[in-house]
């Protein structure tokens, strides 16, 4: 009897990939990292034979772990990077490598789709920013020899999925867990609009069928069974987006619920049972729930997790910081300098906005400190840049009840690295005014391509109930401190005045060529 079904998250820093019992246990987990390139300014990539190799690599290291006999697996889904894009050609090649979420050369067509924003955000459920429709006007106006190789648009899990299944170009596939972010989606039809499609010159049929995420979309091929140890035959389901399966995965079903991704991207979601769009501050992402009848409003930081590394890397003294953390890491050792500093790290604002804003889009701008005196440390730098999290979480928390009034949150279930910090708990339970959830388990996005693979074999046949009943809190929350929550609110309006009052200093930074000494200078040095 097949009773263990394995899900693989191909994320921005490494795929990871679990084989679960059917009753929610891991048999076997493998991690591997990810290769980024930054080639030039703009630009990050990755590259896709890396990335199916390492889909590889971790499912035969799970299957060998596990000691589970590959008949025993009933099906298979990916997971992956939902904002980025995989060009592919009519036999399943790649025609460019990995155009990423966190790549931004495309940000000269936002304007473009913007004269018909208000549409879009209806449509499709987000505004546009550095996700699918303006990445597909890059291509089509800037690349034209490139994108007349392109014979589909898909994502990254739908690659993975499809190269394991043998697919070609013609089969190609989006799950609709990715049409918040797609621009041209008729997303609550879970169709393509075509009036949108049109008025921009995009040629349909370089758009894939959308499908739901529980589809077998093929089986493993004879080749690929002999590569990763699967069994032929194994079914593949079409997968979803990476925060879809998080949410999934961490048993997120409730309407209401708030859930906090710490991780690369800094994403806070709520669950809703409809489908209503941020049409005011065109900030929130209205995505499908992978369960039926079910959405989640997402509004995230680009890279906000990572301005905690730039911090450890630039002025963390990181070998200092190892050397006396007896047991701790390097981000528990961070966290006790910033329960150092007060609550407001006196006074300091830090915009965590280094890779420009998402939600909603504007690419000119970057982060900021403000505030800054003499009597500042760096435990305070520390504190304000966890603080500034906080800060735009209220903001999306605004967003989400000026456009669900009836919302009122019990809770944030969070995962991530971000969630095992103490401190970081504290400060977005005090600004958020709402108590702090941590899981029974990390690790929540294979776990959700699980739960999608046993949906399409017939292992689960409800998934949201599935999802629930495998996951538990751990501890006690961390409740909000209603002084501190009190104190924290004047902050949080000034963080949105210094957020909206310096989008003139930053576009006219923008506007200034990168200094190029002349060859006289160059010759003279």
């Amino acid at each position: 009897m097949s009773s263990y079904v394995l899900g693989c998250d191909l994320g921005t820093m490494g795929t990871k990939t679990a084989l679960y019992s059917a009753n929610g246990r891991v048999a076997a987990e493998a991690f591997q990292e990810s290769k980024i390139c930054y080639p030039r300014p703009s630009v990050v990539e990755q590259d896709p034979d890396d990335i199916f190799a390492s889909a590889v690599a971790t499912i035969r290291a799970v299957i060998e772990q596990s000691g589970v006999h590959p008949g025993q697996i009933a099906g298979i889904a990916f997971d992956g990077q939902m904002a980025g894009m995989i060009n592919l050609d009519a036999n399943w090649g790649v025609v460019t490598p990995y155009d990423s979420w966190l790549d931004t050369r495309c940000a000269r067509y936002i304007p473009v789709l913007k004269m018909r924003e208000s549409e879009i955000i209806a449509s499709s459920g987000g505004a546009p920013s550095f996700n699918h429709g303006a990445k597909m006007l890059f291509w089509k106006n800037e690349h034209p020899e490139i994108y007349a190789r392109i014979a589909k648009f898909t994502m990254l899990s739908s690659y993975v999925a499809g190269r394991m299944a043998g697919l070609k170009g013609e089969d190609a596939f989006i799950d609709r867990s990715y049409l918040g972010l797609s621009n041209f989606a008729d997303t609550s039809n879970s169709c393509w609009n075509t009036d949108l499609v049109e008025t921009f010159g995009l040629d349909p049929k370089k758009l894939p069928r959308i499908v739901d995420p529980w589809e077998i979309i093929g089986a493993v091929t004879p080749e690929m069974a002999r590569l990763t140890g699967l069994a032929a035959g194994t079914p593949i389901a079409a997968g979803c987006g990476d925060a879809t399966a998080n949410i999934l995965g961490a048993g997120i079903v409730e309407p209401g619920t708030l859930f906090d991704v710490a991780g690369t991207a800094s994403v806070l979601s709520i669950v809703t049972d409809r489908f209503a769009t941020d049409t005011r501050h065109k900030m929130l992402y209205m995505c499908p729930h992978a369960a039926p009848g079910l959405y989640f409003a997402m509004a995230y930081v680009n890279g906000g997790g990572l301005n905690l590394r730039w911090f450890r890397d630039q002025f963390g003294q990181v070998e200092k910081l190892i050397s006396e953390a007896d047991g701790e890491n390097v981000y528990q050792r961070l966290g006790r300098m910033a329960e150092k500093a007060p609550p407001g790290a006196g006074k300091l604002l830090f915009l965590p906005h280094l890779g420009g804003r998402v939600c909603p889009n504007n690419a000119t701008v970057r982060g900021a400190i403000m505030g800054l005196s003499w009597g500042h440390t760096k435990n305070h730098i520390f504190r304000a840049i966890l603080e500034g999290i906080g800060y735009e979480y209220a903001y999306y928390l605004k967003a989400c009840r000026d456009l669900m009034p009836e919302f009122r949150p019990k809770r944030i279930v969070g995962i991530g690295g971000g969630a095992r910090s103490r401190i970081f708990k504290q400060i977005k339970a005090d600004i958020l005014g709402v108590p702090y959830m941590s899981l029974d388990r990390e690790e929540c996005g294979t776990l959700g391509a699980a739960l999608v693979a046993g949906h399409a074999a017939g292992l689960f046949s409800d998934m949201a109930a599935t999802a629930e009943s495998f996951t538990r809190p751990t501890g006690e929350a961390v409740s909000p401190d209603p002084e501190r929550h009190a104190f924290y609110q004047p902050l949080a309006r000034a963080y949105v005045t210094m957020l909206e009052s310096t989008q003139a200093v930053f576009d006219e930074l923008a506007a200034i060529e990168d200094f190029v000494p002349s060859e006289r200078a160059m010759a003279a040095e």
